[in-house]
């Protein structure tokens, strides 16, 4: 008896999608206007795991102020001829140009520690923030950006009749 539940058990949830399964499909009957935001969470999330990702390059995300953040990638080895940052449908994406391969002036380099490979980081923005612009200095890639609140969204009164 019990290996026929285990058996049906197991059809019962191969019916199920990972839609089914979601934390944020609970979440939905409680909010209104964030169905964009969830489903974007779900496509990160994948299936019940996040993609695969490198570490390359390292990052950090500061909050500078209460509306403000920054982007920091560690960019050893490029310049900002070789880097391309790229903002379209609240995604930001910072990835290597096509890298040319040149001859070393100081001689034959015996090892490689400094990486100049291929990369491309994404960031997924919210709607309420702008990118202000991008910086490369001593090594580090750094995209400023900007919570702007709109009037609608600001705390006010309302006023009962």
């Amino acid at each position: 008896m019990g290996l026929i539940k285990l058996t049906l058990l197991n059809k019962k949830e191969e019916n199920m999608t990972s839609k089914d399964l979601s934390i944020f499909n609970s979440l939905r009957p409680f909010s209104i206007g964030f169905d964009d935001m969830f489903d974007q969470f779900e496509s990160m999330l994948g299936n019940g795991g996040l993609s695969v990702q490198t570490n390359y390059p390292p990052y950090n995300i500061i909050k500078a102020s209460k509306d403000k953040y920054a982007i920091e990638l560690a960019v050893a080895g490029f310049n900002k001829n070789n880097i391309e940052v790229e903002f379209e449908d609240n995604l930001l994406t910072v990835r290597t140009k096509q890298i040319e391969k040149t001859v070393e002036e100081d001689g034959e380099i015996v090892h490689r520690g400094i990486s100049q490979r291929q990369f491309s980081r994404s960031f997924t923005i919210a709607d309420d923030v702008k990118v202000n612009g991008a910086e490369l200095k001593d090594g580090l890639l750094r995209v400023d950006c900007e919570r702007i609140i709109p009037e609608q969204k600001k705390k006010r009164l309302i006023q009962i009749k």
